[in-house]
């Protein structure tokens, strides 16, 4: 398949564009950061995402979802990080849609008609420390009647706080450094022994701590089979890794095309900065890396859809190269701006607290190195 967008999915994104843009641009991120929003987003314009059909992009139509791909929830993924818009999108619309779908089961189709309409969030529990470690699990769900009862605690846990479904990976057999013995449960984060602390992040977005002391869980809360669940969360994660490569696609994007902006309109010796070969070079350098990037998200994005088993390289690939190429932009970027880039009077540090968030989630360039080695048999 070719890597460029079709007409249908192009318009998508332009709808996506034009409504983020408009609705949900920079100046909302620090609105809701400056008042202090208990929520860190708005509630409202989450209906409108639903109403719009991206709330439900990767939901059946059967279940009032738009029955799209994940191609499509890519490109949403991109507009969002052009805006750097607070929204629970990938915790929901695509952790929680995939996980939901992926696994099946009697719920499904009734909290996935939830999501799509805008009522139900979710959040995806997987890391206990500071680096990404989905394999490292330590928090235990020990049987007890005909359920479990969990014991642990989870950290960076995107939307958590607001949730109003958690999907945990806990141990049920095994020691904590085996790949097999886990189990994807959903839990009720209101439930007893249950505790969620919210994180505010330094890009101002959303995270929690969650802890489990007894919390207990019946049968029907499993997700996929007992014990078996790592191939699942690892399918889950792989959907995560890929939206949120799409969204440093959008945060890089949008700083290098400010940045160059910012080349032509500052006056430096009587001239545009961006007249300086030395800033050209760059500049070049920056566009290359950044389209090499797009075209490594695209592919992952397309391989998710077209044979989900096989994305796994494609997905560590992208996400690696998100990484990097992101790093390089917001750098690039705060640089040229000079001096004002460090301040929070203009937007372009804002990019850079985002990616070095995003940068971090689900495993940075070194993660999905070591992940290609593995899985080429190094």
């Amino acid at each position: 398949m070719a890597l460029v967008l079709t007409e249908e999915q192009s318009m998508l994104r332009d709808s996506a564009r034009g409504f983020i843009g408009d609705r949900a641009p920079v100046a909302h991120l620090r609105n809701m950061r400056d008042q202090r929003d208990a929520v860190g987003f708005s509630r409202d314009l989450w209906k409108e995402f639903a109403s719009m059909g991206f709330a439900g992009i990767l939901v059946p139509e059967e279940h009032g979802g738009s029955g799209l791909g994940h191609v499509e929830a890519g490109v949403v993924m991109e507009e969002i990080g052009r805006n750097l818009t607070p929204s629970p999108f990938l915790a929901t619309a695509a952790l929680g849609a995939s996980a939901l779908l992926k696994a099946g089961g009697a719920r499904a189709g009734e909290l996935l008609s939830k999501i799509a309409a805008g009522d139900l969030l979710t959040a995806l529990a997987v890391d206990e420390r500071a680096k990404h470690g989905p394999h490292k699990i330590e928090t235990e769900a020990k049987r007890s009647g005909n359920g479990f009862v969990l014991k642990g605690a989870k950290t960076f846990v995107v939307d958590g706080h607001v949730a109003d479904l958690l999907i945990v990976v806990a141990r049920t057999s095994g020691g904590p450094a085996d790949k097999d013995g886990v189990t994807v449960l959903l839990v009720d984060p209101k439930a007893k022994g249950v505790s969620v602390e919210r994180t505010i992040m330094v890009d101002a977005h959303n995270a929690a701590r969650v802890t489990f002391d007894g919390a207990a869980v019946d049968a029907d809360a499993v997700l996929g089979e007992v014990d078996n669940g790592g191939k699942l969360a690892a399918a889950i994660l792989d959907v995560g890794r890929a939206c949120v490569a799409s969204e440093l696609v959008g945060v890089s994007e949008e700083a290098f095309g400010r940045t160059i902006a910012y080349l032509r309109d500052r006056k430096q010796f009587g001239k545009a900065i961006g007249e300086f070969q030395g800033l050209q070079h760059r500049a070049s350098h920056l566009y290359c890396e950044l389209e090499v990037t797009r075209a490594a998200v695209l592919k992952a994005l397309q391989v998710l859809d077209e044979s989900a088993d096989k994305a796994a390289p494609f997905v560590a690939l992208a996400k690696a190269r998100a990484c990097v190429s992101t790093n390089l932009a917001v750098q690039e970027s705060v640089q040229m701006h000079g001096g004002i880039g460090m301040t929070d009077a203009v937007d372009i540090g804002l990019f850079m607290k985002r990616a070095r968030v995003g940068i971090e989630l689900f495993g940075d360039q070194r993660f999905h190195g070591d992940r290609i080695a593995t899985l080429r048999g190094y």
